[in-house]
């Protein structure tokens, strides 16, 4: 367990920083003197978002998912940091988007973006650190039921109206 955990943390903070990085890459568009230029300043934003962060995000949601399934996890607190890792997985997606269109004619990604993106990011990335390292006794806003193993699979079957 203590290398997928490893894994885990390791891959986080690429995926991290990489995220919180990529707008500072993207203000560089603005002062791009030549096509040439431009054509290196976008290999090199699309080699850091599907190399090296893409797969860092799916590594770290993989080894995360497998560790649920180690430590099995089943606390409130767990349930606030998944929401926030949601919200870094829509970054990175809103992050993939800007990468498409950025490098068309006449684009540029201007200086409040930045600020904004990059405030954002470490911000989710901040909350996620203060959530799993305080692990805070939080009240219990779902069903018991949700938190045992095998609990969603037992209210789904509650629920169904054809039972065999």
């Amino acid at each position: 367990m203590i290398w997928l955990k490893f894994l885990h943390f390791a891959a986080i903070a690429i995926w991290s920083a990489g995220l919180i990085c990529l707008p500072g890459l993207y203000v560089q568009r603005a002062h791009v003197p030549d096509e040439p230029s431009k054509h290196r300043l976008q290999a090199l934003v699309r080699f850091f978002y599907v190399v090296i962060i893409s797969p860092a995000a799916f590594i770290s949601v993989g080894s995360g998912t497998a560790l649920i399934f180690v430590r099995e996890p089943f606390e409130a607190w767990f349930s606030l940091k998944l929401a926030f890792v949601g919200a870094l997985v829509m970054i990175h997606i809103f992050t993939g988007l800007v990468i498409i269109r950025l490098f068309d004619d006449g684009r540029t990604y201007p200086v409040w973006r930045f600020a904004a993106a990059t405030t954002l990011t470490v911000a989710v990335v901040g909350i996620i650190l203060v959530v799993v390292l305080a692990k805070p006794d939080l009240p219990n806003l779902t069903p018991e039921v949700l938190n045992q193993p095998g609990g969603l699979k037992r209210l789904a079957a509650s629920l169904n109206p054809f039972p065999r």
